[in-house]
């Protein structure tokens, strides 16, 4: 019975998919640039651009789970992992076949004005910096006596935003100097550390006007703009692209893109975006989302992402 239901429900959202012959995509800002890049293409090969969202990783779940059908997104962009709980979400709203595509590796920056003074920091000193828990130190030379006697001001990602919880995991946990783990990536709310959105290019902007400021974000940003800011060394690595694809550099991580495998075959075009994304033009070693800041993966890797989507 339950198959039956599922199989109306399908053929329902085939008969009304015909209202939406173009693309929709949301999720995380990290992985927005790459996805428009990959959109653009798409929009070159005779079928509509898709329309891609910055939502962040966590709204864009939330949105992509909602349901099938044409008033829900195809793609969700993802600069973490699906948790547990958004896959429980998903299958609560029929959406039960979900493709993962890795589509490149990121590093995280900490980064600031190319005018300013380059930081060697470790991940001690960051979560010393904004955790609300320890010594709460108002100026970076409380911590550490090498850094310069200014204000610690840091622009961090909101709460829906997969940078916030790969820094959390990556940073914040690694550096925790307190007992209970449950409050290691817990952020200050003093003016320390401000939520800046998920606008990353207007962080950007700021860091540049700004000798004192800090921002998070992915690498690709620091690479698009290496003449107006620069990334600190995290434990002696510095962030480049050699280092972020061995995973030397220690803010280091995957990057997705989630299809909603129902829709397939329905809504015009996702099997051959999909194919776009993972085409040598494109995600090969000289492809064109390399020129855009996103690191390659291995070959192996590469290989069972080309095997997923097919």
């Amino acid at each position: 019975m339950k198959k039956f239901i599922c199989a109306i429900a399908l053929a329902l959202m085939a008969t009304t998919a015909v209202a939406r012959d173009q693309i929709k995509i949301v999720g995380s800002s990290t992985v927005y640039p790459f996805t428009t890049i990959v959109a653009e293409k798409h929009g070159q090969k005779g079928f509509k651009t898709p329309v891609v969202e910055s939502t962040g990783t966590g709204g864009g779940m939330k949105l992509f789970c909602a349901g099938l059908g044409p008033v829900h997104p195809d793609f969700t962009n993802a600069s973490r992992h699906i948790k547990k709980s958004e896959v429980e979400l998903c299958k609560k709203n029929g959406v039960n076949n979900i493709i993962e595509m890795i589509v490149g590796n990121d590093g995280i920056a900490f980064a600031n004005s190319i005018n300013a003074i380059q930081f060697k920091v470790t991940r001690e000193e960051l979560w010393q910096a904004m955790s609300p828990y320890g010594d709460r130190p108002t100026n970076w030379n409380q911590i550490n006596p090498e850094f310069p006697d200014q204000r610690i001001h840091i622009l961090a990602p909101p709460p829906t935003s997969g940078t916030r919880d790969a820094w959390g995991e990556l940073v914040m946990a690694k550096g925790c100097q307190i007992d209970d783990k449950k409050k290691c990536q817990e952020f200050r709310q003093d003016g320390a550390v401000e939520e800046a959105g998920e606008n990353d290019t207007l962080i950007v902007k700021r860091l540049a006007a700004d000798n004192a400021l800090f921002g998070i974000f992915g690498f690709s940003f620091l690479d698009q703009n290496g003449d107006k800011i620069q990334g600190s060394i995290v434990e002696n690595v510095e962030i480049s692209l050699d280092n972020i694809q061995t995973y030397e550099y220690p803010i280091s991580r995957p990057l997705y893109v989630y299809a909603k495998g129902e829709h397939v075959g329905v809504i015009p075009g996702m099997q051959e975006f999909m194919n776009e994304y993972v085409s040598d033009a494109a995600m090969g070693e000289w492809g064109y989302l390399g020129d855009a800041g996103l690191v390659p993966l291995d070959s192996k890797t590469l290989a069972d992402v080309r095997s997923n989507v097919k």
